[in-house]
C-alpha cells in the first residue's frame, strides 16, 4: 500500500512574455492545512494579479479544489490541478502566482504558463513514495548488534532508534510485505535467540 506525494515545500519562478509566474507546493495532510498554505502565499503577493492554485488530499484524490482567481475560466485552477493528477501526486496544495506584465497570453498560452508552473513547483518540492510501513522492535546481544543493524537494511528497513543498555535495542520500520522473510531470516542467523515484534504502522518515505 502506497502513494505518491511531495517531500515537503519547492519554489520555483519563469517569467513568460513579461508576466513573472512563481510557482508553490506544499505538502499538506488536510483541508484546513491547503487552505492556510494558500493564503500564506496569497497575503505574500497582494500585489499579484492573480494567485491560482489547486490541491488534492487523500486517497484516489478524495478531495480537490482549485481556483482560477480572475483567469478565464478553465485556464489556471485546472491546469494545475491536471499536473497533480497526471503525476500521480497527492496530499499537495499548489499555488501559482502571476504578475501580468502587459502582454496577453491567450487561453492556451495560460494553460500552458500555469501547467508549468505547478510542474516546477511539484519538482522542486521532490516526488516521493510514501509507503505504510510496520513499526518493528528487537532486542539483542552487543556481538548480533552489527550483524542485525546490516541486515535491517537488506529488506528494505529503515532504523530510527537505538538504545544502549544492557543490550542493544532497535526500532526500525519495515515495508509490511518484508516482515516475513525477515523474521525468517532473523531466525536463521541468531539460531531463534532474537525476536522481531511488531509495534504499530506508519506510513514513511519508501527506500
Amino acid at each position: 500500500m502506497a502513494y505518491i506525494t511531495i517531500r515537503d515545500y519547492g519554489e520555483d519562478s519563469f517569467e513568460e512574455k513579461k508576466s513573472e509566474f512563481i510557482g508553490y507546493a506544499k505538502r499538506v495532510e488536510s483541508e484546513e492545512e491547503a487552505k492556510e498554505f494558500i493564503n500564506e502565499i496569497k497575503s505574500m503577493h497582494k500585489q499579484a494579479r492573480h494567485n491560482c492554485f489547486a490541491y488534492v488530499i487523500g486517497e484516489n484524490y478524495g478531495i480537490q479544489r482549485y481556483s482560477d482567481d480572475g483567469e478565464p475560466q478553465g485556464t489556471a485552477g485546472i491546469p494545475i490541478l491536471e499536473v497533480m493528477k497526471k503525476q500521480g501526486v497527492t496530499d499537495c496544495a499548489i499555488v501559482v502566482t502571476r504578475y501580468f506584465g502587459g502582454i496577453l497570453l491567450g487561453g492556451g498560452g495560460l494553460v500552458r504558463a500555469y501547467s508549468h508552473g505547478a510542474s516546477i513547483a511539484v519538482n522542486a518540492g521532490g516526488i516521493i513514495t510514501m509507503e505504510k510501513s510496520l513499526k518493528v522492535t528487537l532486542s539483542c546481544d552487543y556481538n548480533q548488534y552489527g550483524k542485525l543493524s546490516g541486515v535491517v537494511p537488506l529488506f528494505g528497513g529503515n532504523i530510527y532508534n537505538s538504545e544502549f543498555t544492557d543490550c542493544v535495542g532497535l526500532e526500525f520500520y519495515l515495508p509490511k510485505d518484508k516482515y516475513e522473510s525477515f523474521t525468517k531470516e532473523l531466525a536463521d542467523i541468531t539460531c531463534g535467540s532474537v525476536e522481531a515484534k511488531i509495534i504499530g504502522e506508519e506510513w514513511v518515505e519508501a527506500n
